[in-house]
């Protein structure tokens, strides 16, 4: 079968690799889809993503497909099954499993970083991992289901409150995904800061009420000038030092500072500790998805969050080595590769 297989940095070849057996509790899912996310761009640069990525390893950690076949001890699914994948396998015996703190978990198998994932035609999967999808959901719609899982954690994490008013940094999916999050736990007014015209639009079709152009005027003045007051949350999203100050500038007193976008690991910000006092400003992270699978899956299968319109192509998975290499490209928007196309 076809896999795009991770060797090294700025290495990623589309190879032919054995199509996988599925073990006694493994699930054999033909892919149908699996988005490219930050993580892979991170992994395919050289920085540590989630995970270490051992050379071999097949990328691709955000997919849905069709079940191919099972394993003898599996009784949930069977073969023609359309699923989709939570790919953090938990040990569920350390330390961090049995403290609540799953997504700590020191044993963690992550399908897509550590071991084979979702960018090839066939990946087998542990039972415990798979959920099935609605029928009204296409293969797209529920790949993006990890994603949705990973934001639901870090909005859990925002305390926002009805009435609230909240930003978001960076109109990319995530910061999609995080705009409708924050309107569906209340907020009332919504902040999109993107330099991109196309994604403001998108932005504003999508619920947020004011969207600013970075680029184009200093975001602060004209918070002002529009008459913004306090900002209870501001959630960063695209992972970059100067984004991640400036949300805590913008922050409101009492407020929470999101910082989602993942940095590469040895930068650093400059963080004035007098302002964090006077604001008494909560800075927060979010780390991957325990236990808000099923949730996301719900918001997408019930057509409560939209994961659709902001996809910007699907491609084939020859295109895959292109995409991770080209920022111009993925700058556009989200893709998702078709391991079957």
């Amino acid at each position: 079968m076809k896999a795009g297989v991770f060797f090294s940095d700025n290495d990623l070849r589309i190879i032919d690799i054995p199509k996988p057996v599925p073990k006694a509790d493994e699930v054999l899912i033909k892919v149908m889809a699996c988005g490219i996310c930050g993580t892979d761009v991170h992994i395919f640069c050289g920085d540590e993503g989630c995970f270490p990525t051992p050379s071999g390893t097949v990328l691709g950690h955000e997919f849905s497909g069709v079940v191919e076949s099972v394993g003898a001890d599996v009784t949930s699914f069977s073969p023609g099954d359309r699923v989709c994948v939570d790919p953090n396998k938990l040990c569920n015996e350390c330390f961090y499993c049995k403290s609540g703190l799953c997504h700590f978990c020191e044993k963690m198998i992550g399908i897509g970083t550590g071991v084979n994932g979702g960018f090839a035609q066939y990946c087998a999967v542990p039972q415990s991992q798979v959920y099935k999808i609605s029928d009204t959901t296409s293969f797209e719609e529920a790949a993006m289901t990890e994603p949705v899982a990973c934001c639901l954690h870090g909005i859990d994490m925002c305390n926002i409150s009805c009435g609230d008013t909240v930003a978001v940094i960076g109109g990319g999916m995530i910061g999609m995904i995080m705009l409708q999050l924050a309107k569906l736990s209340g907020a009332a007014r919504i902040i999109m800061i993107e330099p991109v015209e196309e994604k403001r639009i998108k932005a504003a079709e999508l619920g947020a009420d004011i969207t600013i152009d970075p680029i184009s005027c200093d975001v602060k003045d004209e918070l002002k000038k529009l008459g913004v007051g306090r900002i209870a949350c501001v959630i960063e999203c695209v992972g970059k030092t100067a984004t991640m100050e400036q949300a805590i500038e913008i922050a409101g007193r009492k407020s929470v500072v999101m910082l989602f976008g993942l940095t590469a690991p040895n930068d650093v910000i400059n963080i004035r500790p007098f302002e964090i006092f006077k604001k008494e400003i909560e800075l927060k992270a979010s780390f991957i998805n325990p236990y808000t699978q099923k949730r996301a899956l719900e918001l997408i299968d019930n057509r409560r969050i939209d994961v659709s319109s902001t996809v910007y192509s699907v491609e084939n998975l020859e295109s895959l080595p292109v995409i991770l290499a080209d920022s111009s490209k993925r700058a556009k928007g989200k893709f998702i590769i078709s391991p079957q196309s």
